[in-house]
């Protein structure tokens, strides 16, 4: 029997966060060490919170929450659009019994990632859902924990597909491109899920009601987070509904034949007041720099859309035990 796979997710919650999360949370086929929140759709304290309150809803409290960085490493903060005052919609959730662990998400990270580096157990996937404050600054301080890196499946950057937040730029990396830098240019093994990727794969009203109808005591909670979800914006995406962003990296570690990718060179704009955080990948190796990652380019919607139906039906499943 092959064992479950390590892994660290960090994130923002966030909409989209909590979907990827709740997918997760059932998938015995992940071993999730740590959950570490960062700055980014909302201001720290609050991301932290949703994090809390997702463990609690799914009944994972036993994952260690470990607060990250406040702000990015350089620009100024700046906060999601789509998903509310408190970064989960309209959701309301209690408030959160379980509580944050006492050491931060960079020293978390240095930890985990420092045993595989020196052999004491097995590489670890980080799940990189927000920006990339949190990683960077952990690469940084302590270099050699990119030894314990198994890969490094991250939702962010835009390529052939125009940006989300500005003309040209993903809000992820935009949030902290410096950090993005940093990460990209650590010589890991990368899988990249960009809007190329994510705008592929449509969540709309109607998945919304047959996600509601799968999934038992939290199917409430599904329904009203994936329904604020809906951009209703058919003149950019083609559609009613809403581009399933973070979901696709809990989706390509457990079915990666759903997705297709091509190697590539990325760089980040650091720099340029009108393309701040665009990412840019040299395709054809024009540059003479070898590829730093793999980008997703191709996405079974309806094979995503399946699959995360299966895995809502377990919270069903688990409901009418």
């Amino acid at each position: 029997m092959t064992p479950p796979i390590p892994v660290i997710f960090d994130c923002d919650p966030g909409i989209d966060d909590a979907i990827a999360l709740l997918g997760a949370f059932v998938a015995p086929e992940l071993d999730i060490r740590a959950i570490t929140p960062v700055c980014g759709n909302q201001p720290l304290d609050r991301t932290v919170r949703n994090a809390l309150q997702i463990c609690e809803l799914a009944g994972r409290t036993e994952i260690p929450v470990h607060a990250g960085c406040h702000r990015p490493l350089c620009r100024e903060p700046i906060h999601g659009q789509f998903h509310g005052s408190t970064g989960l919609g309209n959701t309301v959730l209690p408030e959160p019994v379980k509580r944050i662990e006492a050491t931060t998400a960079v020293d978390c990270l240095i930890d985990h990632l420092g045993r595989a580096a020196r052999g004491e157990g097995a590489k670890v996937t980080l799940c990189c859902l927000g920006p990339l404050t949190n990683v960077a600054l952990a690469l940084r301080m302590a270099p050699q924990i990119a030894g314990g890196i198994e890969r490094i499946v991250m939702m962010g950057g835009a390529f052939r597909e125009p940006g989300n937040r500005t003309l040209t730029s993903e809000f992820n990396v935009l949030a902290d491109p410096h950090a993005a830098g940093i990460v990209f240019s650590a010589g890991l093994p990368m899988t990249v899920l960009g809007l190329d990727a994510t705008h592929q794969v449509m969540l709309l009203p109607e998945h919304v009601a047959r996600f509601a109808e799968v999934s038992g005591p939290i199917a409430r909670t599904v329904a009203e987070l994936m329904a604020f979800w809906d951009r209703n914006d058919a003149r950019r995406y083609g559609s009613r509904g809403g581009p399933l962003h973070d979901p696709l990296v809990t989706a390509w570690l457990l079915r990666p034949d759903l997705f297709e990718s091509r190697p590539a060179r990325v760089f980040v704009e650091m720099e340029s007041p009108l393309c701040l955080g665009q990412t840019v990948a040299d395709w054809y190796g024009k540059t003479g720099e070898p590829a730093n990652a793999d980008i997703v380019t191709r996405v079974d919607a309806a094979g995503v859309i399946d699959f995360y139906l299966g895995l809502m039906a377990r919270y069903g499943a688990r409901g009418a035990a």
